[in-house]
């Protein structure tokens, strides 16, 4: 029983080894090679889009996302031809310092800030004036219509 047991802790122990030396190759893989192999090529290329683009564009999902699916898949492309695990650490800082440089003044949801068009925004304002102003307008807060919104 002993034997037994010693033998399933080796191949346990060798086991490990073998996952941990995976790891180490995958990380060493991709160290500073891929790096740069990354910035020469995805980045060079990226840059000279996006300075095509006017940078008021910059912010507008519509104008950049081919540009940004291009920048993402070269990552991927030269990460499979390094035989590199592919996302990594390098990969994610990569994409937080492109994002820091290009998109830091972007809203969360990546659409650019700014009023609906005159089209939408006009019957809110005419309709919210003409409330306002309206002798049927005013409400007596003792009728209890409001009691009818929880029902």
């Amino acid at each position: 029983m002993g034997s037994q047991t010693t033998a399933a802790l080796q191949r346990q122990t060798l086991l490990w080894f073998v996952v941990a030396a995976s790891q180490c190759v995958l990380a060493l893989g991709c160290g500073p090679h891929y790096e740069n192999a990354i910035e020469e090529f995805c980045l060079a290329k990226f840059r000279l889009d996006m300075q095509e683009l006017d940078q008021r564009h910059w912010c507008s999902w519509e104008d950049t996302v081919e540009l940004y699916g291009e920048l993402t898949n070269c990552t991927f492309l030269v990460a499979l031809k390094m035989e590199c695990f592919w996302p990594n650490r390098l990969v994610d800082e990569f994409f937080i310092q492109v994002h820091k440089h290009y998109f830091h003044d972007c809203s969360l949801s990546g659409r650019l800030l700014k009023d609906p068009p005159n089209r939408i925004l006009g019957p809110f304002i005419v309709s919210r004036e003409k409330l306002n102003y309206s002798p049927d307008s005013t409400v007596d807060p003792n009728s209890g219509w409001w009691k009818k919104l929880y029902i």
